[in-house]
């Protein structure tokens, strides 16, 4: 019975698939024709049909009554893209450097009976530009030589220190005309010194106070430029001729 049953079955399969096929057509037996021959002779230019996308979905546009292509909508306008964040930023203006402030500068020391004078030849100076500081001034010795009586015999005694290669300077407007062969903040220094030439053959030298303790003033510009340098310097050249301008202390 089994075999009788999958043999039925086998014949079953193998005949609708002949019907389906129109294998059987000839004998009458066959599915019914799915066709509209009047829909196909109703249609205006078939020749013209295309297919297209709309708004670039993808889909296929119905096609009208006549057989025409059904308007496409016409797409939407492409939205400007948003900056991207990677892209550089504008260059940034070159940063301007800063000026250097004007250095500080002083001059001096300057002697009590400078004083005056220096008060005298600052007032040209730019108000707040400078300032005349006090200071302690402690004694000071030198060991001397004069007072000579002319120009000849001080001639004379430079001409002596240089063959014995002793060195020398001017003493200052209070001793001159006369030989300074060095100062010395103490007066033992100076004692000391004057052995020493002694032994070189300098006989008539001496040790003489040349300052007492006093106060002494410096001439200070925190803010130098330099315009106001060149103009301190113009007003003061006499005075600063042996205490020129130096970086503050």
């Amino acid at each position: 019975m089994l075999r009788a049953a999958v043999l039925v079955l086998l014949l079953a399969n193998a005949g609708y698939y002949a019907w389906a096929q129109g294998l059987l057509r000839s004998w009458g037996w066959a599915p019914p024709e799915q066709s509209e021959p009047q829909r196909l002779e109703q249609q205006i230019q078939p020749e013209n049909l295309r297919l297209g996308r709309a708004n670039g979905a993808g889909t296929t546009p119905n096609a009208n009554a006549n057989g025409g292509e059904a308007p496409a909508t016409p797409p939407a306008p492409a939205s400007t893209p948003a900056p991207s964040t990677s892209e550089a930023a504008p260059a940034s203006a070159p940063t301007v450097a800063a000026a250097e402030p004007a250095p500080c500068l002083q001059a001096g020391t300057f002697e009590k009976g400078q004083f005056d004078a220096l008060r005298t030849a600052t007032a040209g100076l730019p108000a707040g530009s400078w300032t005349l500081e006090p200071i302690s001034l402690t004694g000071r010795w030198m060991v001397y030589m004069g007072r000579f009586a002319d120009e000849d015999t001080l001639e004379k005694k430079r001409a002596e220190l240089r063959a014995r290669k002793v060195p020398y300077d001017r003493p200052g407007a209070a001793l001159e005309p006369g030989l300074s062969l060095g100062r010395f903040s103490t007066e033992e220094a100076a004692e000391r010194a004057l052995a020493t030439l002694g032994t070189q053959g300098v006989r008539t030298a001496r040790v003489v106070q040349e300052r007492t303790d006093a106060t002494g003033y410096v001439l200070r510009l925190p803010a130098a430029t330099a315009a106001l340098r060149t103009q301190a310097e113009g007003q003061l050249r006499g005075m600063l001729a042996s205490r020129p301008f130096r970086a503050c202390g």
